[in-house]
């Protein structure tokens, strides 16, 4: 579940009173800085432990199983493709899994799941679809600097979202990963969404629809995302 209207209309007044920039700390999850390492997935022999295909298919089912093997092949078997043909793959791969509010799936207001949560539950909102893809282009050896979680505003939906931005460059216009829609579109096709703020394991960034857009700081603000890192099972840091 994305965060409520309230606090997006609090990242639109900073962004509009750039002088007032140092309240930015008033618009994110803010919590005490505490050093974690980066996490990736690990390429090319990518192999899921035993136990945690153990775990899922005891908490679910079987089928939990099948399709963390599926996630498993795709990253062993498309490291060689183009970029082009790695973002296609993981979009279409993920957007097949259930859109799930947080209340109904995870029992909580807000939950951000790791890839093998989401893929194992095979449900999740848009936080989990873009974490799953982010963290996948990760291990197909997608560069992170080219890759950012980005909250939007779904403009006809009239809620805040994530999605997924890949930059060929850094002032590129960027590609929208999303699971709205199947098709991935640059920013600029994409009028139904205005951006707000974006980050990655390397920062965080005040978002613009083209380019990556200004750096005010780390994403180690962001509660949700060190929970993540820090549930994302040994091996897949």
């Amino acid at each position: 579940m994305a965060p409520d209207l309230k606090l997006l209309s609090g990242y639109i007044f900073c962004f509009a009173n750039p002088q007032r920039w140092i309240l930015l700390a008033l618009c994110f999850f803010i919590v005490a800085i505490v050093a974690f390492p980066g996490t990736a997935l690990s390429a090319g022999d990518f192999t899921l432990d035993q136990s945690i295909l153990n775990a899922a298919e005891k908490k679910y089912n079987h089928m939990a199983v099948k399709r963390l093997l599926a996630w498993q092949d795709l990253i062993r078997n498309n490291q060689s493709i183009s970029e082009t043909k790695k973002l296609e793959k993981v979009n279409h791969f993920f957007n097949s899994i259930d859109f799930v509010e947080d209340a109904i799936h995870w029992k909580q207001k807000d939950y951000w799941a790791t890839p093998v949560e989401f893929i194992a539950s095979d449900g999740g909102d848009c936080e989990d679809f873009s974490l799953a893809k982010y963290f996948t282009l990760k291990a197909l050896g997608v560069s992170e600097k080219k890759l950012n979680l980005t909250y939007v505003k779904a403009l006809e939906l009239n809620q805040a979202h994530m999605v997924l931005t890949y930059y060929s460059s850094p002032a590129a216009e960027p590609l929208i990963l999303d699971n709205l829609i199947q098709e991935i579109r640059p920013a600029s096709q994409r009028k139904d969404l205005m951006p707000v703020y974006s980050f990655n394991g390397l920062g965080l960034w005040i978002a613009k629809e083209r380019g990556q857009g200004q750096m005010v700081g780390s994403s180690d603000r962001l509660t949700k995302w060190q929970g993540v890192l820090q549930r994302m099972p040994d091996g897949l840091q």
